[in-house]
């Protein structure tokens, strides 16, 4: 499909589609203005031929104009033939039934040729004698009368020449035509080449630098050359270019502060955090012989405070994988042993269904397999419905865990956005247990994991029996020692 598109894609093309509009404008031109003259060149010539016929024709018949006695006889016929002969033209003479000797043309006289000369006009046909063209002119001798008048004769005279000289000359003409017309069939090709490369270079140029933009390159900019639309166009995108690049400038730098800001803050956070820290485990110790509202506030300093530490933490987490600083602390891991060890130290063994084959290693960044298995089962027990699942398989070249809920599911609007950093499916709510980082930051670890064109991934989706499921892919980068895949 892709060499039939490439192939669609260059026929259809503008270079193409000049080429042809030139190649069909000049065949169109030349073969109108090589017929015409062809057949305006070829009534000349055939006219001109004719008119010397008629006229050489008149010429000698005024010898013999008018004819002083009828009927005529056969010696008669035969002479007054042979008289009006000349080396280019061959007579032959009618007379009722009777014609002259010696020329094989009378079978090609037509009823309607008699015709007009009986009536006693000059007439004319053309007509192809022994594969030759001939042209036949006829015409009636007058005869006189005693009061020095004249009248029509009966006596037909035919004068048969050969239109050879005057076809060579229009077969010659015809050739030119052609000539002519491929001449300017070339021609019209190479103005069609000069002029699609004199338009297409720059629409070249400007998706060469139009793509470059598109692929980040924001100091690409055009030559403009010549007055033309092309250079105003040119000249509008060198604008519009450098007006994207101050944005995007722009953008980058407040983005670019913003982050460090975020990571400042963060870090200058965690001393005080750690301080309150301390402070809240001893609150945590007290609460519960503080009276009333002394032990709920002390509960509620410690748990905010914790949040708090969280929230800071996942900061600091995300500046790193912003600033291109995260790195993978990779280890022969035991899939199953360490996702049981993630459920055992929060407590979440007895509620969660665990189906975790022994015997699946992957060489793996086990503090960032902690972090993802933690957000996804602590986000099913926060949004979903229990029971929750937790599944691991592997082959080869892969490991996937997969987390499911028996809860309502992802809303279709809810899922494009899922690993979007603070994002929440219902916008009312302005607090949560969550700092909204954690399936974010779920998915930049996973995407870490890396093994040549392989990479991790974490895709969220809707279990066929209802309820969110959640499925890790990670990359095995391992050699395994018989252990199940």
């Amino acid at each position: 499909m892709t060499l039939w598109r490439w192939a669609g894609a260059r026929v259809s093309g503008l270079r193409v589609r000049l080429l042809l509009a030139f190649v069909l404008l000049g065949v169109t031109t030349t073969a109108v203005v090589a017929s015409g003259s062809y057949v305006q060149a070829r009534t000349v010539i055939l006219q001109q031929a004719q008119d010397a016929a008629v006229t050489s024709l008149t010429d000698q018949l005024t010898k013999y104009y008018p004819i002083a006695q009828l009927p005529p006889t056969q010696d008669d016929l035969d002479i007054l033939a042979q008289r009006l002969s000349d080396r280019k033209t061959t007579t032959v003479v009618v007379y009722r039934d009777l014609r002259s000797q010696g020329v094989g043309v009378t079978d090609a006289l037509t009823p309607e040729l008699r015709q007009e000369v009986g009536d006693g006009q000059i007439a004319w046909q053309r007509v192809v004698l022994d594969g030759e063209p001939k042209l036949i002119i006829g015409t009636q001798l007058a005869l006189e009368r005693p009061d020095g008048t004249s009248r029509p004769s009966g006596l037909e005279v035919y004068s048969v020449r050969s239109l050879l000289p005057e076809q060579q000359s229009i077969d010659q003409l015809a050739t030119r035509a052609w000539l002519t017309g491929g001449l300017s069939l070339v021609l019209a090709v190479l103005l069609a080449l000069l002029a699609a490369g004199s338009v297409l270079r720059p629409v070249r140029e400007l998706g060469r630098a139009a793509r470059s933009l598109g692929e980040g390159d924001l100091t690409t900019r055009l030559t403009v050359r010549g007055v033309d639309e092309l250079a105003d166009v040119a000249r509008t995108f060198n604008e519009t270019a450098g007006t994207l690049e101050r944005q995007v400038g722009e953008l980058r730098r407040m983005e670019s502060d913003a982050r460090r800001f975020v990571a400042d803050v963060s870090h200058e956070l965690r001393t005080p955090l750690a301080a309150m820290t301390a402070v809240t485990d001893v609150l945590d110790e007290e609460a519960e012989h503080l009276p009333g509202d002394a032990g709920r506030a002390a509960r509620l300093v410690s748990q905010e405070t914790q949040n708090l530490t969280q929230l800071v933490n996942d900061l600091i987490e995300v500046s790193r994988f912003d600033s291109g600083t995260a790195r993978l602390a990779q280890d022969d891991v035991d899939v199953a042993a360490a996702v049981t060890a993630t459920l055992r130290i929060r407590g979440w063994t007895d509620r969660v269904r665990a189906e975790l084959p022994s015997g699946v290693v992957a060489r793996l960044d086990p503090r960032r397999l902690d972090v993802i298995v933690a957000n996804l089962v602590g986000n099913a027990f926060r949004h979903g419905v229990e029971p929750v699942s937790v599944r691991l398989s592997a082959d080869e070249d892969w490991v996937t865990i997969e987390v499911a809920d028996r809860g309502p599911g992802l809303d279709p609007e809810v899922l494009p956005h899922v690993f979007d950093r603070f994002y929440k499916a219902d916008t009312a709510r302005t607090r949560s247990e969550g700092s909204g980082l954690g399936l974010a930051i779920s998915w930049e670890n996973a995407r870490l994991h890396r093994h040549g064109e392989r990479r991790g991934s974490l895709v969220a989706g809707n279990g066929p029996g209802g309820g969110a499921v959640f499925t890790l892919r990670l990359p095995r980068d391992t050699t395994d020692d018989g252990g199940a895949r």
